[in-house]
């Protein structure tokens, strides 16, 4: 069995796209996923399947979460490297003084090209910072997530893809987790 972690974009926020995490869960193992578990309300959802590709895994999510729920949903599946990823490659965490309040991560749809970053505009965004990864963009808020338009649609509309965001204190549980299981 291989646990993967699907991340769901744009569930239970502000009354959008409302799925109780146990009707997800029922749903889920209904199509055949097992040892299904969520974190909060927000779409975090680990599960066991033998299917090793992380694609077919989000794409079966999100046909049962349409199928199920009638929601059109963006589902991001990540593995326990890209999140272990997170933390040694975060170079904002190399500040002593760094205020992980305002860490978050942005999990892509795709690995991001060498010129990404420069598509990202980022002088559009000042203060905020960011760094990429592969398929990550670590995010250094300046004031915080609330008040920036470097969200998650500003990176999908520069950059062609799928993006969810998570905060720090979210990845460092997911991990927990991970390694719990």
């Amino acid at each position: 069995m291989i646990t993967h972690l699907a991340l769901l974009r744009g569930i239970n926020v502000s009354g959008h796209n409302m799925i109780k995490m146990d009707a997800l869960k029922k749903a889920l193992e209904n199509i055949g996923f097992q040892n299904v578990r969520t974190y909060i309300q927000t779409g975090n959802v680990f599960i066991d399947t033998e299917e090793k590709n992380g694609g077919s895994v989000g794409f079966q999510i999100k046909q049962e979460i349409f199928k199920v729920f009638g929601h059109e949903v963006p589902v991001i599946v990540i593995g326990k490297s890209d999140l272990e990823a997170c933390f040694s490659n975060n170079q904002f965490l190399k500040d002593k003084e760094c205020d992980t309040k305002k860490l978050y991560v942005a999990f892509i749809s795709k690995e991001l090209a060498d010129g990404a970053m420069n598509d990202l505009k980022m002088s559009q965004v000042k203060p905020d910072e960011a760094q990429i990864d592969s398929s990550r963009i670590f995010i250094k808020y300046a004031v915080g997530a609330g008040k920036t338009k470097f969200d998650q649609k500003y990176i999908e509309k520069k950059l062609s893809v799928t993006a969810t965001i998570r905060n720090w204190n979210t990845v460092t549980k997911l991990l927990e987790m991970y390694d719990a299981s």
